[in-house]
């Protein structure tokens, strides 16, 4: 199940895996296995990316609603 929508966000703010990666101090593996969602990143770092990237966090995050 995607939980997150990073990849997507961050192609649409033309922003790469390893520029996130560099923005917030974590490997380019920790923010590959976000944007592939093996694993989440915690709620702090969600806000983090959400104010790099200047979206809502509720941008970020896969509704579960159809």
């Amino acid at each position: 199940m995607k939980i997150n929508r990073l990849k997507i966000v961050l192609v649409e703010k033309e922003k790469t895996n390893k520029w996130l990666a560099a923005q917030l101090g974590k490997s380019q593996i920790t923010v590959s296995r976000w944007c592939t969602n093996d694993v989440q990143p915690s709620l702090d770092i969600l806000w983090q990316i959400a104010e790099l990237l200047n979206v809502d966090i509720k941008d970020l995050i896969n509704s579960n609603k159809d």
